[in-house]
């Protein structure tokens, strides 16, 4: 794969592609001192709202904001109706896979998925043998990685299945751009993502063990301390439901209650943004502080769901990622619609001799890593960074898998010498209940820094409202 980049705005002429025409004009038309005045009052208002993010390992353990870019990265609704597809398809696989995993294992026995990257996965429990679910739904809320190629089509870059944040900048950044440019909104017709909340209560509440007539939700969070507090706390206010603690729940003859001024009130669904490990001392780990004593037999035993489930991590683990191709044509009988990254499993002895041999040119991630940490960056790395990256490889091959360093596409943004090109990604978020369904666009991130493929807030990348528009 070549490592030039799509343009999103304008195409290989030089033209402005005809869904960025009215944003277009509107740049023309602007100002630029209005636009800086706007971001700054952005910057403001995501303050007093409290939008931030911690930095675990900060030096100076500040909360930070995640910088906004006020240009939307805009997709014609033709190309979202066709990336829908493809979500829908992939995260309908990743669920019919992990139940499959939890009971018959038929995909292993078909020789597709090798036995040791099921049972032998981390992120496999098998507390959760034989459970059955709700709709054989165990990845509620997913969010899947997407990235632009030179080439123009879209490729996923990974899943996240297990408790997928970002969506409340996804929310957020919409309400800004609506409060700061309405004018924006009046030359071309984007559609909705503010009823989110809605369907995400409605998934919730789909998972409800069946003797839950109105079934009550509550969303679980580690605390105010947790990197992603402030979305824990905005996603319970907007559904209307309960934020609590493991300390607030308790639970009694195989059911969860929590704890209000009114007495025990009886909890049916748990959005759970707590690890697995720290959900159950009992069942987990014992040091644990976070989670709530006798939750898992609670869950086991039907008398309470947990969004998403336990267990989910053996599907977004970067190991088990390129198998998801063959998930589809196994579970779907379908083609892919949505391909993935060639992938280097790093534990097979000759890919990991084509990794170190072709490093400078690789993107080197850890399996169990997420938010941008552990992941190495072959051709924007120095050479003492490479060495000591060969070092780690050859120590633990099986924590790495390496892929081609795909050339992100670009968004326009705004930047201090003013508009400027940035490599960005894409997150829609796929709710799944009794049907799966999502919101027509997502998250996108930008590399804020000139020539940077790192998107990540956690690694100094901003964010972008998404626009799917007619």
């Amino acid at each position: 794969m070549e490592r030039r980049h799509y343009d999103e705005m304008r195409d290989a002429e030089g033209a402005v592609r005809p869904h960025y025409g009215p944003i277009s004009e509107w740049l023309a038309q602007t100002p630029a001192r209005r636009v800086a005045e706007k971001r700054r009052e952005a910057d403001l208002l995501f303050h007093r709202v409290g939008i931030t993010f911690a930095v675990y390992g900060d030096a100076e353990g500040a909360e930070r904001l995640i910088p906004f870019d006020t240009i939307p990265r805009i997709i014609p609704r033709a190309e979202w109706e066709e990336l829908e597809r493809g979500l829908k398809q992939r995260v309908a696989a990743l669920n019919a896979f992990l139940h499959d995993i939890y009971h018959g294992h038929a995909i292993v026995k078909a020789g597709l998925v090798p036995p040791e990257q099921v049972l032998g996965n981390p992120g496999f429990r098998k507390e959760m043998v034989g459970v059955d679910l709700p709709n054989r739904v165990y990845s509620h809320v997913a969010g899947i990685d997407l990235v632009r190629h030179s080439d123009g089509k879209y490729y996923v870059l990974e899943d996240n299945l297990r408790t997928p944040s970002g969506v409340s900048y996804m929310i957020e950044n919409r309400k800004m751009m609506v409060r700061l440019f309405p004018e924006l909104f009046e030359r071309q017709a984007v559609l909705p993502v503010e009823h989110y909340p809605l369907l995400l209560l409605e998934t919730l509440r789909a998972a409800a063990p069946p003797r839950a007539r109105e079934p009550v939700v509550a969303v679980l969070t580690p605390g105010q301390y947790n990197s992603a507090y402030f979305e824990h706390a905005f996603l319970a206010q907007q559904m209307g439901v309960e934020l609590v603690e493991g300390a607030d729940l308790v639970v009694k003859d195989k059911a969860v209650y929590m704890r209000t001024t009114g007495g025990l009130q009886r909890v049916d669904v748990i959005y759970r943004r707590v690890d697995d490990a720290f959900l159950d001392p009992l069942a987990f780990r014992k040091d644990s502080l976070l989670g709530v004593p006798g939750l898992f037999a609670a869950y086991r035993a039907g008398g309470v769901a947990l969004a998403n489930a336990v267990g989910t991590a053996v599907a977004d683990d970067k190991s088990t990622y390129p198998y998801v191709p063959e998930m589809i044509r196994f579970y779907l009988k379908e083609e892919p619609i949505l391909a993935n990254v060639p992938t280097w499993q790093c534990h097979e002895p000759k890919a990991l001799a084509h990794v170190l041999e072709h490093l400078p040119e690789l993107v080197v991630k850890e399996v169990q890593g997420s938010g941008g940490y552990g992941m190495l960056v072959g051709p924007d790395a120095s050479k003492s960074e490479l060495d000591a990256f060969r070092k780690r490889l050859k120590a633990s091959p099986a924590s790495y898998v390496a892929q081609p360093t795909l050339s992100l596409s670009t968004c326009p943004t705004f930047v201090k010498r003013g508009i400027a090109p940035r490599h960005v990604d894409l997150r829609p978020y796929v709710l799944s209940g009794a049907e799966v369904r999502l919101v027509p666009g997502g998250l996108t991130r930008v590399a804020l820094r000139e020539g940077s493929l790192v998107v990540n807030s956690s690694q100094g990348g901003g964010t972008k409202d998404t626009w799917v528009a007619e």
